[in-house]
């Protein structure tokens, strides 16, 4: 036994953490590469028992019920390489530097994720980053990966580059090729990249053949030439598969999963035209891509009706807000989080738990992580970008501009992704990595807080402000989640100036001691209710008319509306007379003012256009003329003075034949007492 060897079963055994097989899948041992090569037959596996039962850990996971051993635990590890070649350093739980392979080998995982890209590099040799993940990267990964008993994924997106919903740009070789030409060629690279990737003693489970090809695939949109193109695909698999009599099973993959009748006329279409696969892979990120239940629906159906095997090829979730690398964050882990999950370690691991308890309830055969080993490379205050350009751990490097112009070459730079890794900025697994052991049987921890969600209040100009008595706390052991009451620091309540407006903080404390801080905004509020016609519901609004049609409409077109999508529409071949109004029974006396946008054209001298407000039995108006085309009027009413809370507000027109326009964005703010 090679000392190397040696050293590694020493290591496992003293922590009772792993036992060691010869298997007949070769490797090269990556720490003494330059000095010993073992051949096939002598590789080294190393596996890692799962636990028996609950474990003792910083994180709670409740056990999934039913659960099998064979469910895939998937991690896509494709970015390993470069990170380590641009001076990442993964450690284990011990705190001491190990392969990140065998950390999560250790962690549950069993099965690893790599993509494959033809050839990811310009004509001088400059990576195009993100890995530049080309065979001979996805060889030495997977031979890491296998030496720690886990299966591979390998994931051809046959592109040069980035292959999803946006892009799904040919390969520099195969440019000028017809769909016919295409399909011979994917079907060589399949099948000779395969061949290598096996004869290199990659343990191979399954091959995806293309990557998130809703909309195309290799430069290809029409959907036979697609169907065709995977045909090949499936084909050499096949052949390589039956050659080296290895099952390796086939892969289709398909996002936007929140479609699901588009997500079925896939599942039709790969079944009418003769698609040999055996999975269906979804990609599925919650903060994205809709409900669990949504996910189950769809899986449940491309099981039942087309029998066909069911993955969840890509999830994640974050673990922080912070952003470590000085590129912006994909998820950015404050407004974009799922209700019930914070950005903490805890709730990726819950999350993470939630979506594999989904996914097994309804027969789904495992999930992959998506790049949960990708963490920043440099520092987030420094500039990272020479690295980046040099080894390419950016999401992209400047070369790629060549190939992918409209995106890469615009946007190239760092990882978007570290904050949903599953390692810390500087390489420690976190205890949310664990969650593929515990699935099973769970894990227990203290009960603690997790995290309070951001508390916030908006105080109106020149009223009371008023502080929730209690908030929301989110527990490790959610069944533990409740309100808390809390106490407020009365000094920095009364402080607060609530005549104008303002941003402030209050500091609070629970009842456990621990601190919050409440978020003031002193501002003036709109009372209008859905002022800008965005929601469905319109019914608060009155609309009145002359005549025996109705000239007005709730339109649905972005460039006719002064926010957002919808907006207040009128034209007619005839003269119109027309209203909209709202009214208010409760609230606060005081000052108001009242104000709104209007634009159109093609009015007579003699229409009459006019904002007003009716309070205490008083109209009072502001009149106004529309000219042209997005001209926008914003007439306003500066003082009402509401004594009983009410007051109806509105805008009337009378106007000629053919004349058009919209009104949106009523804005109603109490000024004063």
């Amino acid at each position: 036994m090679k000392k190397l060897h040696m050293k590694l079963l020493a290591l496992c055994l003293s922590a009772s953490l792993c036992s060691t097989v010869f298997a007949g899948c070769g490797t090269q041992n990556r720490e003494t590469a330059d000095t010993e090569t073992q051949t096939e037959s002598q590789m080294e596996i190393t596996t890692f028992p799962m636990p028996e039962g609950p474990d003792e850990s910083e994180i709670v996971v409740e056990p999934v019920e039913n659960i099998s051993d064979d469910f895939i635990r998937g991690m896509d590890a494709s970015s390993v390489l470069v990170e380590e070649k641009s001076g990442v350093t993964y450690y284990g739980y011990d705190g001491k530097e190990q392969d990140v392979f065998m950390t999560l080998a250790q962690s549950g995982v069993n099965y690893i994720r790599l993509r494959v890209w033809n050839d990811p590099y310009d004509k001088d040799g400059n990576g195009y980053g993100g890995g530049n993940n080309d065979v001979a990267t996805a060889i030495e990964l997977g031979k890491r990966a296998t030496k720690y008993g886990m299966k591979v994924s390998i994931d051809f997106h046959y592109s040069d580059f980035w292959a999803d919903p946006k892009r799904q740009h040919a390969p520099k070789a195969w440019e000028g090729m017809s769909a016919d030409e295409k399909c011979d060629a994917l079907y060589d690279f399949t099948k000779e990249s395969l061949t290598k990737i096996l004869d290199a003693g990659v343990n191979v489970g399954m091959v995806q053949i293309g990557n998130e090809i809703n909309n195309g695939m290799s430069g290809e949109t029409e959907t036979d030439a697609v169907m065709n193109l995977l045909k090949s695909g499936s084909r050499a698999v096949r052949e390589i598969s039956d050659s080296y009599k290895q099952d390796i099973q086939v892969v289709v993959h398909y996002t936007n999963i929140e479609d699901n009748d588009g997500i079925d006329w896939i599942a039709q279409t790969l079944s009418d035209s003769g698609v040999d696969y055996d999975i269906f892979g979804l990609s599925y990120y919650p903060f994205w891509d809709g409900t669990n239940e949504n996910m189950q629906t769809v899986a449940k159906n491309l099981q039942d009706k087309y029998g066909k095997k069911v993955i969840i090829a890509e999830t994640s979730y974050c673990y922080t807000a912070e952003d470590g690398d000085g590129n912006a964050n994909s998820l950015v882990g404050t407004d974009d989080l799922v209700d019930g999950y914070a950005a903490t370690v805890q709730s990726q691991a819950s999350m993470i738990r939630d979506i594999c308890a989904a996914a097994n309830d309804v027969g789904v055969a495992g999930v992959f992580y998506w790049e949960g080993v990708w963490i920043p490379v440099g520092e987030a205050t420094a500039d990272n970008s020479p690295i980046w350009e040099k080894y390419g751990s950016g999401w992209a490097s400047s070369y790629a501009a060549d190939y992918d112009p409209d995106d890469a070459g615009l946007y190239y730079g760092g990882c978007s992704w570290d904050n949903q890794a599953m390692f810390d900025f500087k390489g420690h697994p976190l205890a949310s990595l664990n969650v593929f052991k515990y699935l099973k049987y769970g894990s227990t921890a203290p009960l603690a807080v997790d995290a309070i969600p951001k508390i916030s209040v908006t105080c109106d100009v020149g009223k009371e402000l008023k502080l929730p008595e209690k908030v929301d706390v989110i527990y490790n052991d959610r069944s533990a989640n409740k309100q808390v009451a809390v106490t407020w620091d009365k000094d920095e309540a009364a402080a607060i100036d609530t005549s104008k407006g303002g941003s402030h903080e209050v500091s609070g404390t629970l009842e456990d001691g621990t601190a919050v801080t409440c978020y003031v905004e002193v501002e003036m509020v709109n009372h209008v209710k859905n002022p800008g016609f965005e929601d469905v519901d319109t019914s608060m609004w009155k609309v009145s008319y002359e005549g025996d049609s109705n000239p007005t409409d709730f339109l649905e077109k972005a460039d006719d509306a002064y926010s957002g999508d919808f907006s207040f529409h009128f034209w007619s071949e005839s003269d119109m007379e027309f209203s909209i109004e709202q009214e208010f029974t409760d609230l606060e006396p005081g000052t108001y003012q009242l104000f709104a946008y209007s634009q159109g054209g093609d009015l007579s001298e003699d229409s009459v256009l006019e904002l007003y407000a009716v309070a205490n039995g008083e109209e009072l108006k502001d009149s106004f003329m529309l000219t042209t085309y997005t001209d926008w009027k914003n007439p306003k009413i500066p003082e009402i003075k509401v004594t009983d809370g009410t007051l109806k507000i509105g805008v009337r027109m009378k106007c000629n034949a053919n004349s058009w326009g919209t009104v949106d964005d009523f804005t109603l703010n109490r000024i004063s007492d």
